[in-house]
């Protein structure tokens, strides 16, 4: 029990003192709760930007090269990454507990690569399961103009309403077929349907125009990287899109086949955070390289 004649009387008040401006620096999330919030503020920077690690492909394409042994290749990759992007499996037994990253967590369950139409999914992790994996935001496959376009944003809606209800955010997940087009005119549609939808983040391709997307795109947009290619193209792909309003980058192949992932990693924080240019980030890149093997 508190002593009450011990007790220091309250002297500062700071009566006339406005209380300090409360700026949010996740695009579009300004008045989201307090819990809302502080998922986002793990996953992006004071910057608003984010660098996603992903390594969630296993989930519809098995093994694939440089993911291999998850639990070789990702621990030494973390601490130059924002956030881990990843299915239950993986976190479970590949990914150590105290890692104190924030966590996209893969919740969809997809259709694998043998399937020509790869756009009938369904929920898989349920919103209890992501809290107890202490999930940062719960990645939805979403198939926009696909036959499976409406059960995709179906599942989409189950995540946003249970996500609102606990204080988790979406990542809508921009899914491409074999048969669909890459164009701004497609692009700019699927974004910002998606955030229409509720979505709190929209993971999408870069592409021609990107600027028009982001700024119709009323919460913050991260891209893929895609299949692999060379190291100096990867970077300066992140370069343009953050300059063109991306917050930040969900990398996956572009950094695990890379000839020295753990520095593509670190370039590619160069260009997201510190705004080095592409070329600097790559020279950076090479020396890092020499210094690993």
């Amino acid at each position: 029990m508190a002593d009450k004649d011990g007790n220091i009387l309250a002297k500062d008040y700071g009566i006339g003192i406005k209380p300090p401006l409360q700026t949010f620096p996740v695009k579009g999330h300004q008045s989201a709760g307090w819990g809302m919030q502080s998922r986002l503020s793990q996953i992006f920077g004071d910057d608003g930007r984010t660098i996603m690690l992903a390594f969630d492909h296993g989930y519809i394409m098995g093994s694939t090269a440089g993911l291999e042994r998850l639990d070789l290749v990702i621990p030494p990759l973390m601490q130059h990454a924002d956030c881990l992007m990843a299915t239950r499996g993986a976190l479970r037994t590949c990914v150590p507990a105290n890692h104190h990253k924030a966590v996209a967590l893969r919740c969809t369950a997809d259709t694998s690569v043998l399937k020509d139409d790869m756009s009938f999914g369904s929920a898989g992790v349920d919103i209890e399961d992501a809290i107890r994996m202490n999930a940062s935001c719960m990645a939805v496959q979403c198939f926009v103009g696909a036959e499976g376009e409406l059960d995709s944003l179906r599942t989409l809606s189950y995540y946003v309403n249970n996500g609102e209800k606990y204080g988790v955010p979406v990542l809508g997940v921009v899914a491409v077929g074999k048969e669909m087009e890459r164009t701004t005119r497609y692009f700019s549609l699927a974004t910002r349907l998606l955030a229409e939808q509720g979505a709190h983040i929209i993971k999408t391709y870069y592409c021609d125009n990107f600027e028009q997307i982001t700024a119709a795109c009323p919460v913050p947009i991260v891209i893929a990287g895609g299949k692999k290619i060379p190291e100096s193209e990867a970077l300066d792909m992140a370069y343009r899109a953050v300059s063109e309003g991306a917050a930040g980058v969900d990398m996956g192949r572009n950094v695990l086949q890379a000839e020295c992932p753990k520095a593509m990693l670190r370039a590619i924080r160069m260009v997201v955070h510190e705004n080095a240019k592409p070329e600097e980030a790559f020279k950076a890149y090479e020396l890092w390289k020499k210094d690993v093997k």
